[in-house]
C-alpha cells in the first residue's frame, strides 16, 4: 500500500505541535502561548508555471507570551530533496502573509533519508542591491543524533526516532530506546498506538532482529524491562488481532460475493428454463451474455 508521508507527519505535528516546537526550537516554545492554539484549515497554492497544486502541511494561530500580537507558525514537511523548495517556502510565505496579514514563523522539516545540506534562504539581489533576504527555520531529520532525544521524554522524539541518523547496525537500539521512552510516558491508549504506528512505518525490524531485540529487553534491569516486554506483547497482540479480524471480515465479504454470484446464476438458469430471451437475462442479472450462453447450452 502506497504510504501517505503528508497525512503521517500532519497527525503527529497537529498532536504533538507543542512538544515538536519545545524538541527542536527552545527559543520559540519559550516565546510562544500555546494555552489558545488554533489549527487553521489546510491552504492549497497552484503554481500556474508548472501546473501543479501544492499543500501547506500545518498552520498554527496563537499568540507570545509577553506581547498581545497574533502569529501564526506555518510547518511544512518535505518528504523528497526539491531544488527550489527554499523558494517555495517565500512563496507560500507572501501568500500567507496577504490572506492573514499577521507575523508568520516558517518551519521546514525534511524528512527523507537522504543526507544532504539544504538551504534555509531565498535572496534576491543585484550587484549594486539586496532586494529581498527570506530565513526559515528547519530541521533535517537525518542529520540529528538520535541518541540526544532519548531521555526528552518528548513523545513527538519518540516518534520521529524513526526517522532520524541511526544507520542499520543500530536499528534494534533505536526501537528498544523507542519502547523505554514509551513506558516512561504517560499517555493514554490511542497516543499510545498512534506513536508506535507512525514509528513502526518507518523502523521495520526483520524477524531475526525482533528477537534480537526481545533478548535484549530480556536482560534490562526490573520493572522497566518487563514493562518494555509487556508493552511489546501488548501490541503484538493488538495487531495480531486486527489482522485475523480483517481476515475475517475479507472472508465474509469473498463469501458474500461468491453468494451474489450463486444467486444470479440460479436466477438464470430459472429463467432460461421459461425460455425468457438471453439479452433481458443479461440485463436483470447483470450477468455477461457469453455466460447466460454457456449456461444455456448446459
Amino acid at each position: 500500500m502506497t504510504i501517505d508521508h503528508d497525512r503521517l507527519f500532519k497527525e503527529i505535528l497537529t498532536t504533538y505541535f507543542e512538544e515538536f516546537i519545545a524538541l527542536f526550537f527552545p527559543k520559540v516554545y519559550d516565546a510562544v502561548d500555546f494555552s489558545g492554539i488554533q489549527f487553521l484549515p489546510e491552504e492549497v497554492f497552484s503554481d500556474v508555471t508548472q501546473g501543479e497544486k501544492y499543500k501547506v502541511d500545518v498552520l498554527a494561530k496563537t499568540k507570545l507570551k509577553e506581547e498581545e500580537t497574533v502569529i501564526i507558525i506555518h510547518t511544512e514537511s518535505q518528504s523528497y530533496p526539491q531544488p527550489d523548495f527554499n523558494e517555495r517556502m517565500f512563496i507560500y510565505y507572501g501568500r500567507l502573509y496577504e490572506k492573514y496579514r499577521c507575523r508568520i514563523l516558517p518551519i521546514a522539516l525534511f524528512t527523507y533519508d537522504q543526507k544532504r545540506s539544504e538551504t534555509d534562504t531565498f535572496t534576491i539581489r543585484f550587484p549594486f542591491h539586496d532586494v529581498l533576504h527570506f530565513q526559515f527555520l528547519m530541521i533535517q531529520l537525518k542529520q540529528q543524533n538520535w541518541r540526544q532525544f532519548i531521555h526528552t521524554g518528548n513523545p513527538a522524539a519518540a516518534a520521529l526516532l524513526s526517522k532520524m541518523g541511526y544507520n542499520e547496525k543500530e536499528k534494534v537500539q533505536v526501537k528498544k530506546e523507542f519502547l523505554r521512552m514509551m513506558v516512561h510516558m504517560n499517555i493514554d491508549r490511542a497516543h499510545t498506538t498512534l506513536l508506535f504506528g507512525f514509528f513502526e512505518t518507518y523502523l521495520k525490524l526483520t524477524s531475526s532482529e525482533e528477537q534480537l531485540l526481545k533478548e535484549e529487553v530480556k536482560m534490562m534491569r526490573k520493572p522497566e524491562g518487563d514493562k518494555v516486554m509487556e508493552i511489546m506483547v501488548s501490541y503484538e497482540k493488538e495487531g495480531l488481532d486486527k489482522g485475523l479480524e480483517q481476515g475475517r471480515v475479507q472472508g465474509l465479504e469473498q463469501g458474500k460475493k461468491q453468494g451474489k454470484e450463486m444467486n444470479k446464476i440460479e436466477t438464470a438458469s430459472a429463467m432460461l428454463k421459461k425460455d425468457m430471451d438471453v439479452p433481458l437475462i443479461a440485463e436483470i442479472t447483470g450477468l455477461p451474455p457469453e455466460d447466460i450462453l454457456r449456461l444455456k447450452e448446459k
